[in-house]
């Protein structure tokens, strides 16, 4: 690397450039470290000094301002953070640095498990559809076509909530639709995945991309191409994408049929006959997920198995085909907190003597809350459930589970579930905000002491605590608490709270059914 003139070089007095990691159509990308904040890792992207024409450089600086409002709007398309002109007068842009393999690289030998099929198109089709939705662009709403989705556009990354993030890269020849523009008739794309109108070089819509969609979806289960043309030229890609039908899929892989109708589909010559929006193939694939992942759990196994969260008590190893994926979420069967070295009387008193807090609403809801005593302080958890609700959780088994994401905005999600056979589960969901001073002081917290209290107030009397429980954390989970929050300081000031929250919502969703299967199989002790 040594012998590249740019090695060591700084750009814009902040970005130092380690190493060149890819090269693509319109420039070359760079392994930086950002002096600014640290040395943190990004990558950074020139554009290549033949391309240097005014129409070139425009197309270029749309490219960093679509990633970049797109990479607001959804996690799993690519965050560009900068731009800018370097001393050379080329033009470059700053991304997140990703770490982990593309779809390409990933397919190169055999196709994907059908749990991991699912997991990382349902997340293709998450990004797909925040472009297809469109940003507002120079004060215009602009639908997005990506006109290149293809495996080695699609990155996926170790992440220790979700086990893989998948994230699309690379709107070089990203076309905005606006009204009034004109789309330039010409051919623009990757023969093997290009629909028969991009071929032709019509105007596109999102549907163009549901068809490339459907070819990598037909490749990653599969590992062959749905159509091979007879040349490898321009003309032979023409000719197969509008007259070849899709081959048909080997029998012994025993695919759901309604997966198959959903890849062929999308395969459609012609556009009205394919899914008229990636919303629709998200229907499909998050119900035929469920379908698959209710089949595959069985009694006493991980508990999200597909995400790869690791079980405080299991010692089963990760799945070869993920063996890349750094296993970083625990959950921790419920204790009563009994060997707590503190005295669990007078804390419990202590809790009792709180009342609900003024500027919180007499309703049916969970917040955290650190209690400071007078020796030292305590995380606390917060809820207001029906009077006889509470009587009925007095005995009932604690189970927490806590989801951690850095991007767009480093959330944390903690789960607590009161359950009782006879009663069933209560849930608690509570999310910190990692940025904030109460969400690193409660994670550090819980950290320190790998305990929490649970205070229940009664909706019919809630004026004071009704009942204390006490719940104790992994070791493994309390070392991941201070490492999360540690992370959290180190990225930028965010205002996508609200995207981080939907995303582990949407993840405690699919958990919750897998929570109740093992409560209800696992003999756990109240």
């Amino acid at each position: 690397m040594k012998t590249d003139p740019n090695y060591n070089r700084v750009i814009d007095n902040r970005y130092r450039l380690l190493d060149l990691i890819g090269v693509g159509a319109m420039g070359q990308v760079y392994r930086a470290e950002d002096t600014l904040l640290g040395g943190v890792n990004v990558a950074l992207k020139f554009l290549s000094q033949t391309l240097l024409s005014q129409k070139m450089r425009e197309r270029f600086e749309r490219e960093a301002q679509i990633s970049a409002l797109l990479g607001e709007k959804s996690i799993h398309i690519v965050r560009v953070k900068d731009y800018g002109i370097d001393d050379l007068n080329i033009p470059f842009y700053v991304m997140e640095f990703l770490q982990g393999e593309n779809l390409s690289d990933l397919l190169k030998y055999n196709p994907l498990p059908l749990s991991r099929f699912f997991k990382i198109a349902r997340q293709i089709g998450l990004g797909l559809s925040s472009a297809h939705e469109g940003i507002v662009f120079q004060n215009q709403p602009s639908p997005i076509v990506h006109r290149d989705i293809k495996p080695s556009n699609i990155f996926v990354v170790p992440d220790a909530s979700l086990g893989e993030l998948v994230k699309v890269l690379d709107f070089g020849i990203a076309k905005l639709l606006r009204g009034g523009d004109s789309q330039t008739h010409s051919f623009m794309g990757t023969l093997a995945y290009c629909s028969p109108e991009q071929m032709e070089g019509k105007e596109l819509d999102n549907r163009s991309d549901i068809y490339s969609f459907g070819v990598m979806m037909y490749e990653m289960l599969t590992n062959e191409m749905p159509i091979v043309p007879e040349t490898s030229s321009f003309h032979g890609w023409y000719r197969a994408h509008h007259e070849f039908p899709a081959k048909g899929f080997d029998p012994l892989i025993h695919l759901p049929e309604e997966l198959e109708s959903l890849v062929y589909q999308c395969l459609s010559k012609r556009p009205e006959h394919r899914p008229q929006n990636t919303a629709e193939i998200l229907a499909v694939l998050e119900r035929l997920e469920r379908q698959i992942s209710d089949r595959s759990t069985a009694p006493g196994q991980a508990l999200n198995e597909e995400a790869k969260l690791k079980v405080a008590e299991d010692t089963t190893q990760v799945d070869a085909s993920n063996r890349t994926t750094e296993v970083q979420t625990v959950f921790q069967d419920a204790l009563t907190g009994a060997s707590d070295p503190r005295s669990l009387s007078s804390i419990t008193d202590f809790c009792l003597q709180n009342t609900w807090p003024q500027d919180k609403p007499r309703e049916k809801i969970v917040f955290p809350r650190i209690l400071t005593l007078p020796n030292h302080t305590i995380a606390s958890l917060w809820a207001m459930l029906e009077q006889d609700d509470i009587l009925n959780r007095k005995n009932s088994t604690r189970y927490n589970q806590f989801l951690c994401l850095q991007a767009p905005h480093p959330m944390l999600l903690w789960i607590t579930v009161l359950y009782s056979s006879l009663y069933g589960p209560r849930w608690l969901p509570c999310y910190l905000d990692l940025q904030t001073d109460l969400g690193q002081r409660i994670i550090r917290t819980l950290a320190q002491l790998g305990s929490y209290r649970i205070l229940l107030f009664s909706l019919e009397k809630p004026e004071s605590c009704q009942y204390v429980l006490s719940a104790t954390i992994a070791a493994d989970q309390c070392k991941l608490f201070t490492k999360w929050a540690d992370s959290s300081l180190k990225f930028p000031k965010s205002s996508n709270q609200r995207a981080s929250k939907d995303l582990l919502q949407r993840e405690l969703g699919k958990l919750k059914p897998k929570i109740l299967k093992k409560l209800e199989t696992v003999r756990l002790t109240p």
